[in-house]
């Protein structure tokens, strides 16, 4: 706390306040100057499996293990031979002038057309073209690719079949496939960065607005907020350029609805307890250094808080949880940062102006004002405030409301147990995506599971065994290929299986296993050993079937750190091993019931039948870490209170000081990740929608009842093991 004043002293006064923003600005500038940009460094094919993975082991000895483009010609009254010749004639021009990166095309055009017909759908109103892709190109190189791909066949063909509607009669062209799927992942990220800080930008200033009716208030967290964005870009970009990180298109959007949304809790904070202070403190400095020292520590802790359990994201081998670690945290430690410095600066230099046109009196300068105006004092308020009333409900009904809500949220929290999960990347595409749409027509005319094969390789020993009977005679297998002998290893034969089934599917990921079993008992039975070492299996299912894996590890391995983190800094915060207990209880059991709402809204009003396996862990770190923040805030308030006054009046008047800017706060952080839901990909919806009930929840049922209601039923053993306790009771006493 010492520091805290230290700081408060140096950036509050006539020339440290000038300074400090002086020196924000430099600091800011000159990185943005002179060091790269977050944007142009970010890496969105960076691999989120590790070479020890068994799909990405298997892949490294597929000698087909480029990335294939799946175009699917359609047209629904039937191809006509003109529109197999064009075909045929993009083929050609594909053979005589390759695409950048392509390294493999079937030759349509060198084959009859009588040949071609036999590869058409039974409806004969769809054919697969293939052209496949070097397994080291981009996103980006794969884009420039597709795109003069899409511009070769508009030259050949007498219509634009990429531009052509599914519901028209014309010719229509849509390429899918890992390459198309990845390009337009892609796609779906870029720029939505840019249009997240618009439109967060925009909903966070309304809603100021909306609740504290002062421009300048509204803008003094935005600016600080602007600052921080502004100086953790450049860090990023230098780090991602050094080496030392790397991070995606996801990980900049999320980051930048956290940063403005617990960005702007930090910034109320303070301000809440600055305007509080004013109307009892006429001198603006030391309103404003008691304002810090009331808040500073809170919001110090809870900036901690959210940094580590951020942080703890490194344990992740999962490479897309792994990415996030280093610009989230990194983004709230400079935002915590700013909240203690660069907002109580730019409070010193506005003053009572921040508030403009509410400003924030003592009875004696109101007092002045109106004689000054020849106007009759105003009439003091004689009804206690919302605040005031719930906490002195809370404090007469403690069990009544402390066992309703925990009710409440059991339920809710059971309906996580019902939520289906799903790894299938198309599912979080927009139905109208050219990829999407693409997969649908494979779907419709041939078998889902062409659209990505399972590759299976084996090592034989040289001896013919019948992997194909075997693979043939399981369950949700259609087709399976002739061995084909891997040139680098003569002992290694591959078999391409064709899943009877979508190949992103949870049924499909389930077949790896099946598939592996059936190859090692094949090995087993021919005598040969260390079957289990013999046998890769290749692809997208495949991948998609150890992400599966290795994020359930992830979070077994991150969720127990994050809690026992968190845990300890409340520990060492609040001296109390029974508060750290149930704060820490009410918050685990807000995330599930997060988990349930969200399930229930998602399943029955988003009409998802399944949600990205992904969602638990990543809600799971922000409603954890961000919930325990308004925990501590309002807790530290009741704590200091409890140091003069009896519990229950501390608990009374806490909860009325800390509860409109919490929950002002709440409504903020809430609106930002709701933000989320607004953007085409299915994952950030989900997100989004589970983390803002998760914060509604936090803000209005859990600090504003349970916490509070729990404390008062706990009583003096709250304070338990420090001694706490025994000034109340003194107080109480006296």
């Amino acid at each position: 706390m010492n520091g805290l004043k230290r700081i408060a002293d140096g950036v509050s006064g006539k020339r440290g306040r000038w300074i400090t923003l002086v020196l924000w600005i430099v600091i800011v500038g000159l990185a943005n100057a002179f060091l790269p940009s977050s944007s142009d460094h970010k890496d969105d094919a960076a691999a989120n499996l590790e070479s020890s993975a068994p799909s990405v082991q298997a892949d490294a000895l597929n000698e087909h293990n480029g990335i294939p483009a799946i175009i699917a010609w359609h047209r629904s009254t039937g191809l006509s031979d003109e529109d197999i010749t064009q075909i045929q004639a993009l083929s050609k021009k594909l053979a005589d002038e390759p695409l950048p990166y392509q390294t493999e095309l079937p030759p349509l055009h060198e084959m009859p057309l009588p040949a071609l017909k036999a590869m058409l759908s039974e409806d004969g109103t769809t054919m697969l073209q293939t052209v496949v892709f070097d397994k080291n190109a981009s996103s980006d190189d794969l884009k420039i690719s597709l795109e003069q791909l899409e511009g070769d066949a508009n030259t050949l063909f007498t219509t634009k079949p990429f531009d052509t509607s599914l519901e028209d009669e014309g010719l229509v062209g849509r390429i899918t496939g890992p390459a198309g799927i990845g390009v337009d992942a892609t796609s779906l990220f870029k720029g939505a960065d840019v249009s997240l800080l618009i439109a967060t930008t925009l909903l966070v200033l309304i809603i100021l607005l909306l609740i504290y009716r002062s421009p300048i208030l509204a803008l003094i967290p935005l600016v600080a907020v602007g600052f921080a964005y502004g100086l953790t870009g450049p860090i990023l970009g230098w780090m991602a350029d050094e080496g030392w990180i790397s991070y995606d298109s996801q990980g900049l959007s999320i980051m930048t609805v956290l940063l403005f949304g617990a960005g702007t809790d930090y910034c109320l904070f303070l301000i809440a307890r600055f305007r509080s202070v004013l109307t009892m403190e006429s001198d603006k400095k030391k309103a404003l250094l008691k304002a810090l020292s009331d808040s500073g520590g809170a919001i110090t802790m809870s900036g901690l808080t959210v940094v580590m359990s951020l942080l703890a994201l490194l344990l992740a081998q999962y490479g897309a949880i792994h990415r996030f670690a280093v610009p989230f945290s990194l983004s709230i430690l400079i935002m915590m940062i700013a909240s203690v410095t660069l907002v109580p600066a730019l409070l010193a230099i506005l003053g009572r102006a921040s508030f403009f046109p509410f400003v924030p009196r003592t009875p004696e300068m109101q007092a002045a004002r109106a004689a000054q105006k020849n106007k009759p004092l105003p009439a003091a308020k004689t009804k206690s405030s919302f605040g005031m009333r719930l906490g002195d409900a809370i404090v007469k009904r403690p069990k009544t409301i402390a066992i309703t809500t925990l009710i409440v949220l059991g339920i809710t929290a059971a309906f996580a147990t019902q939520i289906k999960f799903t790894y299938d990347t198309l599912s979080t595409f927009p139905e109208d995506m050219p990829s999407r749409e693409g997969f649908t027509l494979i779907g419709d005319h041939f078998s889902e599971g062409s659209l990505a094969k399972v590759q299976v390789l084996v090592q034989a020993d040289g001896k013919e065994l019948p992997f194909d009977q075997k693979f043939g005679k399981l369950v949700n297998i259609s087709d399976v290929s002739e061995p084909v002998q891997n040139t680098r290893d003569a002992n290694i034969v591959s078999y391409n299986v064709e899943l009877a089934m979508n190949p992103y599917s949870i049924e499909a990921l389930d077949m790896i296993p099946t598939i592996r079993a059936a190859a090692e008992q094949t090995l087993e039975e021919a005598g040969i050993s260390d079957a289990s070492d013999k046998v890769w299996i290749a692809g997208a299912t495949a991948e998609q079937y150890d992400t599966r894996q290795v994020t359930g590890d992830d979070a077994y391995r991150i969720i127990p750190v994050i809690i026992g983190m968190i845990a300890l800094l409340l520990l060492v915060y609040l001296r109390s091993f029974v508060a750290m207990l149930y704060l820490m209880g009410t918050v685990l059991l807000s995330y599930f019931s997060a988990l349930g709402i969200g399930w229930l809204v998602l399943h029955y009003f988003f009409g998802a039948d399944a949600i990205q396996g992904l969602i638990p862990l990543y809600a799971f770190v922000f409603l954890v870490a961000l919930g325990e923040d308004y925990n501590i805030f309002m807790v530290s308030s009741i704590w200091k209170k409890s140091k003069s006054m009896p519990l229950n009046q501390a608990i009374t008047e806490g909860v009325a000081q800390t509860g409109g800017v919490i929950t002002s706060a709440g409504l903020i952080l809430a609106g930002t990740f709701a933000v989320l839901a607004t953007l085409p990909i299915q994952v950030l919806v989900q997100f989004g929608t589970v983390t803002a009930i998760g914060v509604l929840l936090d803000t209005f049922i859990v600090r504003s009842f349970l916490v509070p209601a729990l404390t008062v039923w706990i009583g003096k053993r709250v304070f338990w093991p420090s001694k706490q306790g025994r000034i109340g009771e003194v107080t109480e006493k006296n």
